[in-house]
Parts: C-alpha cells; structure tokens; sequence
C-alpha cells in the first residue's frame, strides 16, 4: 500500500549481517560465505549460490537456522585457483567463481560454478576479491 503520510522506514546499515545457517552444516571462521535457498553455507563448486561475504565467526547448525553466523561483506584475499582457472593481473575488474569456502577461479567451471564477486587484484598469494550482498 503506497504511503499517504511520512513513515519511520527501518534499516539496516553496516558491512557485517547475521545470517541463518543451513541445516547440518558448520561455517568457519575466515570461509567465504554463500547463500543456499536463503541460508548461509560455506563457499562450494554448485550454482545458485549468493556470495555474500567472509565469515566473522565459525558457527555449525544441526537444523536450517538453529545457529547463525556474522558475515562482512568487503574485499578478502581468497586462494587462486590452478591451471586454466588461474586468476592473473589481466583479469582485475572482472567476475571470479567460487570453487570451495577458500579458493575462486576464472571460470564458471563450464556453468558448475557460481559467482564469487569482482577481482580487486592479484597477488603471488591469492585474489582480492570484493564479495558482499550489493557488490
């Protein structure tokens, strides 16, 4: 319903959000952070994923949404993923794909993969990666 008079709209501000975590799973500290069917699970080679950040805290669930885990949206250094699916400096602006809750890669791995977010930069050690809901 449209509004007729001034409202007091709640918010959410910050870079860091609780999250529900899927059923029978444990997230870790520092995982890259997606979301399954609206609930949080670690970074894995599947599609329909929704990168959302990095994990703030190591959480486990034995029931969808009986344990939640603070993620932050931002720019992290992840693990570069290997031969074809390396990440180089050439690639910086581009979209990178998640493999596991510690590695991106170049491709969709032939549309097995979802998205991870935008490189940032590449380093001997890794890709900067910048993930979150928005990014």
């Amino acid at each position: 319903m449209a509004l007729t008079a001034p409202r007091n709209t709640l918010a959410r501000t910050g870079d860091v959000l609780d999250f529900p975590v899927a059923a029978s799973t444990t997230i870790h500290q520092g995982a890259l952070v997606a979301l399954s069917a609206g609930y949080a699970a670690p970074g894995a080679t599947a599609t329909g994923l929704v990168a959302i950040g990095r994990a703030e805290e190591s959480a486990t669930a034995v029931s969808a949404g009986d344990a939640k885990v603070r993620v932050r949206r931002g720019t992290f250094k992840f693990a570069n993923s290997a031969s074809g699916d390396l990440i180089a400096q050439a690639d910086v602006g581009a979209d990178c794909y998640i493999v596991d809750d510690a590695t991106v890669a170049k491709t969709n791995g032939t549309n097995t993969r979802s998205r991870a977010g935008k490189i940032v930069a590449v380093d001997t050690d890794g890709v900067w990666v910048q993930i979150g809901l928005g990014q």
